[in-house]
Protein backbone atom coordinates (compact mmCIF):
# COMPACT_ATOMS: atom_id res chain seq x y z
CA UNK A 1 0.00 0.00 0.00
CA UNK A 2 1.27 3.43 -0.95
CA UNK A 3 2.04 5.76 1.97
CA UNK A 4 -0.16 8.83 2.09
CA UNK A 5 2.83 11.16 2.47
CA UNK A 6 5.59 10.85 -0.13
CA UNK A 7 8.40 13.28 0.76
CA UNK A 8 10.93 14.15 -1.93
CA UNK A 9 14.54 14.97 -1.03
CA UNK A 10 15.30 17.54 -3.71
CA UNK A 11 19.02 18.23 -3.52
CA UNK A 12 18.83 21.67 -5.16
CA UNK A 13 16.21 22.87 -2.69
CA UNK A 14 18.08 21.42 0.27
CA UNK A 15 21.18 23.34 -0.80
CA UNK A 16 19.19 26.54 -1.33
CA UNK A 17 17.85 26.30 2.22
CA UNK A 18 21.18 25.19 3.74
CA UNK A 19 19.75 21.86 4.88
CA UNK A 20 21.59 18.57 5.33
CA UNK A 21 20.20 15.55 3.49
CA UNK A 22 20.83 13.12 6.33
CA UNK A 23 19.28 15.24 9.08
CA UNK A 24 16.19 15.99 6.98
CA UNK A 25 15.70 12.33 6.10
CA UNK A 26 16.08 11.27 9.73
CA UNK A 27 13.63 13.97 10.84
CA UNK A 28 11.03 12.83 8.32
CA UNK A 29 11.38 9.23 9.44
CA UNK A 30 11.07 10.24 13.09
CA UNK A 31 7.79 11.93 12.17
CA UNK A 32 6.48 8.72 10.60
CA UNK A 33 7.35 8.98 6.89
CA UNK A 34 7.97 5.57 5.30
CA UNK A 35 8.39 6.46 1.62
CA UNK A 36 11.12 8.88 0.44
CA UNK A 37 12.30 9.83 -3.04
CA UNK A 38 15.83 11.05 -3.75
CA UNK A 39 15.93 13.64 -6.55
CA UNK A 40 19.12 15.21 -7.86
CA UNK A 41 18.70 16.89 -11.24
CA UNK A 42 22.10 18.59 -11.44
CA UNK A 43 24.49 16.24 -9.66
CA UNK A 44 27.04 13.87 -11.11
CA UNK A 45 26.67 10.12 -10.88
CA UNK A 46 29.43 10.13 -8.25
CA UNK A 47 27.49 12.65 -6.13
CA UNK A 48 24.27 10.68 -6.50
CA UNK A 49 25.97 7.45 -5.49
CA UNK A 50 27.44 9.16 -2.43
CA UNK A 51 24.04 10.46 -1.34
CA UNK A 52 22.35 7.16 -2.07
CA UNK A 53 24.88 5.22 -0.02
CA UNK A 54 24.29 7.60 2.88
CA UNK A 55 20.52 7.14 2.69
CA UNK A 56 20.80 3.38 2.37
CA UNK A 57 23.03 3.33 5.47
CA UNK A 58 20.47 5.38 7.38
CA UNK A 59 17.61 3.21 6.14
CA UNK A 60 18.83 -0.36 5.50
CA UNK A 61 17.19 -2.50 2.85
CA UNK A 62 14.25 -4.43 4.20
CA UNK A 63 13.55 -1.81 6.85
CA UNK A 64 10.51 0.38 7.30
CA UNK A 65 11.55 3.14 4.88
CA UNK A 66 11.18 2.58 1.14
CA UNK A 67 13.72 4.59 -0.90
CA UNK A 68 12.93 5.63 -4.49
CA UNK A 69 15.57 6.95 -6.91
CA UNK A 70 14.46 9.67 -9.31
CA UNK A 71 15.25 9.27 -13.02
CA UNK A 72 18.00 6.63 -12.79
CA UNK A 73 16.95 2.97 -12.76
CA UNK A 74 20.59 1.94 -13.20
CA UNK A 75 21.63 3.75 -10.03
CA UNK A 76 18.54 2.52 -8.18
CA UNK A 77 19.68 -1.03 -8.91
CA UNK A 78 23.33 -0.32 -8.11
CA UNK A 79 22.51 1.26 -4.74
CA UNK A 80 19.86 -1.31 -3.75
CA UNK A 81 17.11 1.31 -3.62
CA UNK A 82 13.56 0.03 -3.42
CA UNK A 83 12.42 1.57 -6.67
CA UNK A 84 12.76 4.22 -9.34
CA UNK A 85 10.60 7.09 -10.52
CA UNK A 86 10.79 8.15 -14.16
CA UNK A 87 9.37 11.11 -16.06
CA UNK A 88 8.06 11.47 -19.57
CA UNK A 89 11.50 12.45 -20.89
CA UNK A 90 13.35 9.64 -19.07
CA UNK A 91 13.48 5.97 -19.94
CA UNK A 92 10.08 4.37 -20.31
CA UNK A 93 8.38 2.58 -17.46
CA UNK A 94 8.90 -0.76 -19.20
CA UNK A 95 12.59 -0.09 -19.83
CA UNK A 96 12.96 0.91 -16.19
CA UNK A 97 11.24 -2.33 -15.22
CA UNK A 98 13.70 -4.34 -17.26
CA UNK A 99 16.57 -2.71 -15.38
CA UNK A 100 15.28 -2.81 -11.79
CA UNK A 101 13.41 -6.11 -12.03
CA UNK A 102 10.03 -7.24 -10.83
CA UNK A 103 10.42 -6.73 -7.07
CA UNK A 104 11.33 -3.03 -7.05
CA UNK A 105 8.75 -0.30 -7.59
CA UNK A 106 8.50 1.72 -10.77
CA UNK A 107 6.65 5.03 -10.70
CA UNK A 108 5.95 7.26 -13.67
CA UNK A 109 5.10 10.97 -13.95
CA UNK A 110 2.15 12.15 -16.03
CA UNK A 111 0.62 15.51 -16.89
CA UNK A 112 -2.45 14.66 -18.95
CA UNK A 113 -5.32 12.21 -19.07
CA UNK A 114 -3.76 10.61 -22.14
CA UNK A 115 -0.48 10.03 -20.33
CA UNK A 116 -2.35 8.53 -17.39
CA UNK A 117 -4.09 6.05 -19.71
CA UNK A 118 -0.75 5.16 -21.29
CA UNK A 119 0.90 4.68 -17.90
CA UNK A 120 -2.01 2.56 -16.74
CA UNK A 121 -1.22 0.08 -19.50
CA UNK A 122 2.37 -0.41 -18.31
CA UNK A 123 3.73 -2.47 -15.42
CA UNK A 124 4.36 0.61 -13.28
CA UNK A 125 3.39 0.34 -9.63
CA UNK A 126 2.01 3.86 -9.28
CA UNK A 127 1.26 6.92 -11.40
CA UNK A 128 2.22 10.44 -10.37
CA UNK A 129 0.01 13.21 -11.73
CA UNK A 130 0.57 16.95 -11.69
CA UNK A 131 1.47 19.61 -11.04
CA UNK A 132 -1.81 20.00 -9.21
CA UNK A 133 -1.00 23.57 -8.19
CA UNK A 134 1.73 26.01 -9.30
CA UNK A 135 5.15 24.89 -8.11
CA UNK A 136 8.62 26.39 -7.88
CA UNK A 137 10.36 23.03 -7.45
CA UNK A 138 11.07 22.71 -11.19
CA UNK A 139 12.70 25.21 -13.52
CA UNK A 140 10.26 24.48 -16.34
CA UNK A 141 7.15 22.88 -14.81
CA UNK A 142 4.35 21.41 -16.87
CA UNK A 143 1.01 23.26 -16.96
CA UNK A 144 -1.01 22.86 -13.77
CA UNK A 145 -3.82 20.32 -13.92
CA UNK A 146 -5.82 21.38 -10.87
CA UNK A 147 -8.18 19.33 -8.75
CA UNK A 148 -10.56 18.84 -11.68
CA UNK A 149 -7.75 17.31 -13.68
CA UNK A 150 -6.87 15.09 -10.74
CA UNK A 151 -10.45 13.83 -10.53
CA UNK A 152 -10.34 13.06 -14.25
CA UNK A 153 -7.07 11.18 -13.82
CA UNK A 154 -8.55 9.18 -10.95
CA UNK A 155 -11.34 8.01 -13.24
CA UNK A 156 -8.83 6.69 -15.76
CA UNK A 157 -6.76 4.35 -13.61
CA UNK A 158 -7.11 1.92 -10.75
CA UNK A 159 -3.39 2.09 -10.04
CA UNK A 160 -2.25 4.05 -6.98
CA UNK A 161 -2.26 7.76 -7.86
CA UNK A 162 0.33 10.15 -6.46
CA UNK A 163 -0.51 13.85 -6.65
CA UNK A 164 2.41 16.25 -6.96
CA UNK A 165 2.98 19.95 -7.40
CA UNK A 166 2.36 22.82 -5.00
CA UNK A 167 0.85 20.63 -2.29
CA UNK A 168 0.88 22.21 1.16
CA UNK A 169 -0.63 21.70 4.58
CA UNK A 170 -3.35 24.17 3.60
CA UNK A 171 -4.54 22.31 0.51
CA UNK A 172 -3.55 18.68 1.14
CA UNK A 173 -6.99 17.51 2.27
CA UNK A 174 -8.59 18.81 -0.90
CA UNK A 175 -6.09 16.81 -2.94
CA UNK A 176 -6.93 13.60 -1.08
CA UNK A 177 -10.63 14.32 -1.50
CA UNK A 178 -10.10 14.69 -5.26
CA UNK A 179 -8.88 11.11 -5.49
CA UNK A 180 -5.15 10.97 -4.74
CA UNK A 181 -3.85 7.97 -2.82
CA UNK A 182 -0.59 9.67 -1.90
CA UNK A 183 0.82 13.20 -1.87
CA UNK A 184 4.34 13.94 -3.08
CA UNK A 185 5.63 16.98 -1.21
CA UNK A 186 8.89 18.91 -1.49
CA UNK A 187 8.91 22.55 -0.45
CA UNK A 188 6.33 22.58 2.33
CA UNK A 189 8.20 19.86 4.22
CA UNK A 190 11.32 22.00 4.50
CA UNK A 191 11.88 25.09 6.68
CA UNK A 192 12.64 28.23 4.74
CA UNK A 193 15.08 29.71 7.27
CA UNK A 194 14.66 31.82 10.34
CA UNK A 195 16.92 34.84 9.81
CA UNK A 196 18.23 34.77 13.35
CA UNK A 197 14.91 34.01 14.99
CA UNK A 198 15.65 32.44 18.38
CA UNK A 199 12.58 30.21 18.07
CA UNK A 200 14.44 28.03 15.58
CA UNK A 201 12.78 24.73 16.52
CA UNK A 202 9.24 25.87 15.76
CA UNK A 203 9.61 24.96 12.08
CA UNK A 204 11.78 21.96 11.28
CA UNK A 205 11.45 18.98 8.93
CA UNK A 206 10.15 16.67 11.65
CA UNK A 207 7.51 19.11 12.86
CA UNK A 208 6.37 19.86 9.31
CA UNK A 209 6.07 16.15 8.45
CA UNK A 210 4.15 15.53 11.68
CA UNK A 211 1.71 18.30 10.78
CA UNK A 212 1.21 16.82 7.31
CA UNK A 213 0.65 13.31 8.63
CA UNK A 214 -1.84 14.56 11.21
CA UNK A 215 -3.81 16.32 8.49
CA UNK A 216 -3.78 13.28 6.22
CA UNK A 217 -5.09 11.00 8.94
Amino acid sequence: MLARLYPILDIDLLAARSLDIASVAVDWRAAGATLVQYRNKQGTAREMLHDAALLRELFPAGGDVRLIFNDRPDLALLTSFDGVHVGQSDVSAEDARKIVGSTRWVGVSTNSAEQVVEADQTSCDYIAYGPIFPTASKLHPDPTVGLIGLKAARARTAKPLVAIGGITRKNCRSVLDAGADSLAVISDLLPVGHNGNADVDVENPRRLAEEFLALLG
